[in-house]
Parts: structure tokens; sequence; C-alpha cells
């Protein structure tokens, strides 16, 4: 029985210890300090394309299988990595649009963030992200 309790108890922790948070980034220039979940959903869905001040909104996202993406999806979209794909898939087969470039490491979507000036972007939680502006995501 205690092999079972401490195995039970080690798959647990890795759950926990599992979870990885995000950091949603903007370029230094862009004036917005925080949105809700909601706005940065409809952001990186491409159902808003400006900011507030009108200028156009560049999005970029983490590649499919990174860690940092599935957990954006989830708590962001409310939806898997997978959901958001075929939302993007239906969109490009009925000519209403096309996916965030995507990147494979959180450096790449910083290079990208501080180049453009309208871009947003994430990265892992644990990034350095001086050069760019994390902004506060609230619910």
């Amino acid at each position: 029985m205690k092999k079972i309790y401490i195995l039970l108890i080690l798959f647990s922790v890795g759950i926990t210890v599992g979870a990885q948070s995000y950091k949603v980034i903007v370029n230094n220039t862009n004036s917005t300090s925080a949105l809700s979940k909601k706005q940065v959903s409809n952001l990186f869905l491409k159902k808003e394309k400006k900011w507030p001040d009108g200028s156009k909104v560049a999005v970029i996202d983490l590649k499919g299988n990174n860690p940092t993406r599935k957990v954006f999806s989830s708590e962001v979209h409310s939806k898997s990595t997978n959901a958001v794909k075929s939302y993007w898939q239906q969109a490009v087969f009925s000519g209403k649009g096309t996916p965030p470039v995507e990147k494979s490491s959180d450096q790449d979507v910083i290079n990208f963030v501080k180049q453009n000036s309208g871009a947003i972007g994430y990265v892992s939680s644990g990034t350095n992200t001086s050069g760019v502006k994390t902004i506060t995501v609230s619910d």
C-alpha cells in the first residue's frame, strides 16, 4: 500500500511541477499595459486587428508543440492547441484569415516583438524579457 501511495504523490507533484506559465509581451513603443484574457484571445484569433491607437497588430505565436503554447491556448482561449489549429484550418479553408506566424523559441518571439512596433506575443514566464514590455493579463 505504501508503494501505491508514494507513486500517487509523485504523480501529483509531477503534474504541479510540470505546469508552465506565460508572459504576454508587446513592443516597448506600445502604450498598452494591460488586457483581459478575452482581449488577448481576440488579438491572437485576429478578431481584433488594431490597437486602440489604430495601429495594426502583428501577432506572433509559438510552435504548436511548445509547452508554453499549450498553457497559453488553454488559459487564454479556453481551448486546446489542436482546437486552435482547427479554428485556423477552417479560417484558411473559408478564406476568412490566416494564422499568426509561428516561431520556435521564446527568443525568436522576443526578437520579432522587438522589431515590430505593433507586435504581441507570449513567452514562458521564466524568460528574460528585457527589450520588450510585459503586459498584465487579467480575467
